[in-house]
């Protein structure tokens, strides 16, 4: 059955994974026959939490979708205009990402609201239930503000146990995190992309903003093991958030400047398809992690991949199927898995394996558990001063 969706987050020309994410999103919920609106944001964040050159999308093939700017982080008064405009437009479904506490003043006044003046069931899309940075007073935020949430769709166990904990009996439903593929314009063949980026050999690939919990520095610390059987570059193409100096001291120190490559920078739209297409293997060294898109934006190139076993992540990649699962904090574990990729020939096997199961990474898969939270209870429960409690789904 066709409902009203409303939809709140960032969007275009905000960048960035949640942005990709609800814009697809609001697409994908559109072809399936609902109605939607998109309320996006003024603006997105202060400074001293984007420590990046810009919070803006800079591709020339941006991903976009009819969004109507709405909330400001930083004016009250933009708070109760979505408060109202939400109750007049009377959606079946209020559907808001949650990755970080910074937008809990904004989203438990905006939830607070909706709660009392509109018969709107909400749905939270947890992206990260605890976020990476985390403390006490953020976990107060985040419990806060999910309590106001009456059914959650997660994209690991870990986030839904977590949920689980906060919210005993709470209806969660839990789905693969859906594929990036609509964000690469087009698909570049290796020799092609290897001749734009002036590349040629054995090529990892480490991908996205650079911060600490990603792990890049133990993927450094691989090569001296690696380079004594394979002549490989490591390509590190992303935006530095934190800890540049620290790894370009690394690098010079363990004398691999010859062998790796940094592109500081974030990396648009169009150019996605040139490194992954460039990339043998793409390495995910995190020392935490809930889930990541980057795996799916991956597997929709048929890039294999060796990441680590933490959060997520070892729900998503198959070991000896789509790559490789290796302990954290381990440079010795991520050479053993890039010998064994080049020493064994495993690239036909494994990107044919990813072939076979991409699709178990389909928007249609998300949709389709937005639909069932929305009939997992006979009722929405606005004004009712808190959420049912149903069962996991």
């Amino acid at each position: 059955m066709a409902m009203r969706i409303c939809l709140l987050g960032p969007s275009y020309p905000f960048r960035g994974g949640i942005a990709h994410y609800m814009t697809l999103l609001a697409r994908h919920l559109s072809a399936r026959g609902h109605e939607v609106t998109f309320l996006g944001f003024i603006r997105q964040y202060p400074r001293w939490l984007y420590p990046g050159q810009t919070d803006r999308d800079p591709s020339r093939a941006a991903l976009t979708v009819s969004a109507i700017p709405m909330l400001d982080w930083l004016n009250p008064a933009t708070w109760m205009r979505t408060v109202r405009y939400v109750s007049d437009w009377r959606p079946h479904l209020f559907v808001v990402p949650w990755w970080t506490s910074f937008w809990a003043p904004s989203f438990y006044t905006v939830l607070r609201g909706i709660r009392r003046r509109a018969a709107a069931r909400i749905v939270f899309i947890c992206h990260n239930v605890v976020e990476h940075e985390t403390n006490r007073l953020k976990q107060f935020c985040t419990r806060r503000v999910l309590g106001l949430g009456d059914s959650f769709l997660v994209h690991s166990h870990e986030d839904a146990g977590q949920l689980q904990r906060w919210q005993p009996g709470a209806m969660i439903v839990r789905v693969p995190h859906p594929t990036y593929e609509p964000l690469v314009p087009a698909r570049i063949g290796r020799h092609e992309a290897r001749r734009r980026l002036g590349v040629e050999g054995k090529i990892l690939l480490f991908f996205g903003f650079v911060r600490p919990y990603k792990g890049l520095a133990y993927a450094i610390r691989s090569l001296p093991l690696i380079l004594k059987q394979h002549d490989v570059t490591l390509m590190v193409a992303g935006e530095f958030w934190e800890g540049k100096k620290d790894i370009l001291a690394l690098v010079h120190r363990l004398g691999l400047d010859r062998h790796v490559r940094i592109i500081d920078r974030y990396i648009p739209n169009e150019e996605i398809g040139v490194y992954f297409g460039a990339a043998d293997l793409l390495l995910l060294p995190y020392t935490s992690a809930t889930q990541s898109g980057i795996v799916q934006l991956a597997y929709a190139l048929d890039v294999p991949v060796v990441a680590t076993r933490v959060g997520g992540l070892v729900e998503v990649v198959e070991p000896g199927g789509t790559g490789y699962l290796v302990e954290p904090r381990s440079p010795r574990a991520i050479a053993e898995a890039v010998d064994d990729f080049y020493r064994n020939e495993r690239a036909p096997q494994f990107i044919e394996r990813i072939r076979q199961v991409k699709h178990r990474f389909s928007w249609e898969r998300l949709v389709e558990a937005l639909e069932r939270l929305a009939s997992s209870a006979a009722s929405p429960t606005a004004n009712s001063g808190g959420p049912p409690r149903g069962n996991f789904a």
